[in-house]
């Protein structure tokens, strides 16, 4: 795809505050925005994928005196999490983004530049992005210049940032509020304090604000800041330097479609335990003629010497009797395994367990295995792909000042390398049958061996050459005698 061509623009003098009208609506939203259920949800993802699920504030209650549900506190109450979503989380996230990508174009030297842009640190940088757009359904990467004047990158979490989008398809925004706690120390103090704050992102650069309560105010040092400056002077980007990175265009957390289903599995690993500790509970004791007033006084003396007192009126004899309630365990497996297949198909993942690698582990049974996962992560890389062409305008911004080459009408593709298990020697063989048939470009790149296409290419010329500098004096040889 090609993108127009563009430049950093130069500060303009004075404007050092925003004005009222727009700020005092920024206010408005950021504070409906900061109470709304989209970023609930959004926080609630990040809170399952550290440990953090609802089960750990369980009570445990039964029907009072009163008839109203009252907390019982002299009864086992385990809170036990088997985090089954950061697994299907980090799962999804290795399968798409685990592997090195690779950038092509025409233009060698336009590749080579950008394969010194998307180093390493930015395929790292891109996993976390990946897993924080599951995490919040959406989140941010932003191109900066550091305080040494490289090129870097950061990633916003989508629970830190409110945009104010220019279309309805949320593909660009006009203007973005992130907050986000700063630590700062007081005059005289060795104290921490943290300290709320808020960045306003436009094509006028940074505005940086305290939040104190529902309003914003003018950070007294610094209340705005240009994007980077060259050469002495300041330069801000002709667009907000926000790119969105999206899990699926209806920007929905990945725990909306589990939620449900890793509470079920939390629950029912909880209850378990709770009845195999309530060993004086999984038997109902009937008593007869207890030599004492109150079941307070019943329990304490078996639980301290194990013995009881009871009387006999009579013909009616005293005793204890008992009616056994066993725990079926067999229950609980039962469904603890349906939730957590469940968990598996609604989350769209792959069951690393799966009978069928036990039994024939042949290529399409590994195929059905990963087709759930491989749609979804279809579908994110359409997100992926939408991103980087947005990304890429930046870059050529950058690419243009450091080289003076114009980039912008060359097109570039990243190609995505998924971390799927395969049957290496049917792959391998289905190459071999093809060659003659298809390109060896593209055989290459099907080869379950090689990481970069354009590297394992730029070998086997070489081997080739040097194969024919092996034969040459042979040929040689032959033709003198042939004269």
């Amino acid at each position: 795809m090609r993108r127009k061509a563009a430049d950093l623009k130069k500060v303009q003098n004075g404007g050092e505050f925003m004005d009222n009208v727009t700020l005092q609506r920024i206010e408005k939203e950021l504070s409906a925005w900061k109470g709304s259920e989209v970023r609930r949800k959004q926080l609630d993802g990040k809170r399952y994928y550290e440990g953090k699920h609802d089960i750990l504030s369980r009570k445990r209650e039964a029907i009072g005196v009163d008839g109203q549900p009252t907390e019982i506190t002299n009864l086992p109450n385990n809170r036990i999490v088997d985090n089954q979503f950061k697994k299907l989380v980090d799962q999804k996230t290795n399968y798409l983004l685990g592997k090195p990508f690779v950038i092509d174009s025409d233009d060698k030297t336009y590749v080579k530049l950008l394969k010194n842009v998307f180093g390493k640190r930015f395929r790292k940088l891109l996993r976390k992005a990946g897993r924080e757009a599951m995490l919040c359904g959406i989140c941010w990467l932003f191109p900066y210049y550091d305080n040494m004047g490289r090129f870097s990158f950061k990633v916003f979490s989508g629970s830190d940032v409110y945009p104010d989008w220019l279309d309805d398809e949320h593909t660009q925004v006009q203007r973005a509020v992130r907050i986000y706690q700063k630590k700062v120390f007081e005059k005289g103090s060795t104290t921490p304090k943290f300290v709320d704050k808020a960045e306003i992102y436009d094509t006028d650069g940074i505005w940086i604000y305290t939040v104190e309560g529902s309003s914003l105010k003018p950070d007294p040092d610094c209340p705005r800041i240009s994007y980077t400056a060259q050469g002495g002077k300041a330069y801000n980007w002709e667009r907000v330097p926000l790119i969105p990175i999206k899990y699926s265009d209806d920007e929905a957390p990945l725990l909306n479609h589990v939620r449900c289903l890793q509470d079920g599995i939390n629950l029912m690993l909880s209850d378990f335990e709770n009845n195999l500790q309530e060993d004086a509970r999984n038997t109902i004791i009937v008593l007869k003629n207890f030599d004492g007033e109150n079941l307070g006084e019943f329990r304490r003396n078996l639980a301290t010497f194990g013995a009881i007192k009871v009387r006999s009126d009579g013909e009616a004899g005293g005793g204890v009797d008992t009616l056994a309630i066993t725990v079926n365990a067999e229950n609980y497996k039962t469904v603890l395994d349906l939730l957590k297949k469940a968990i598996i198909e609604n989350g769209k993942g792959f069951d690393a367990k799966s009978d069928r690698l036990g039994t024939n582990p042949n290529q399409m049974n590994i195929q059905s295995m990963y087709s759930d996962i491989d749609l979804d992560a279809n579908g994110m890389e359409v997100e992926l792909q939408a991103a980087f062409d947005d990304l890429l305008w930046f870059v050529d911004c950058h690419l243009s000042h450091i080289s003076g080459a114009n980039y912008f009408d060359e097109p570039a593709d990243i190609i995505f390398n998924r971390d799927i298990l395969i049957n290496e020697s049917q792959v391998i063989a289905d190459i071999k049958n093809s060659v003659g048939i298809l390109s060896k470009k593209t055989l290459v790149s099907q080869h379950p061996y090689v990481d970069d296409i354009e590297e394992e290419l730029k070998r086997i010329k070489e081997e080739e050459r040097e194969e024919m500098a092996e034969y040459q004096p042979f040929s040689n040889n032959n033709n003198q005698k042939g004269e």
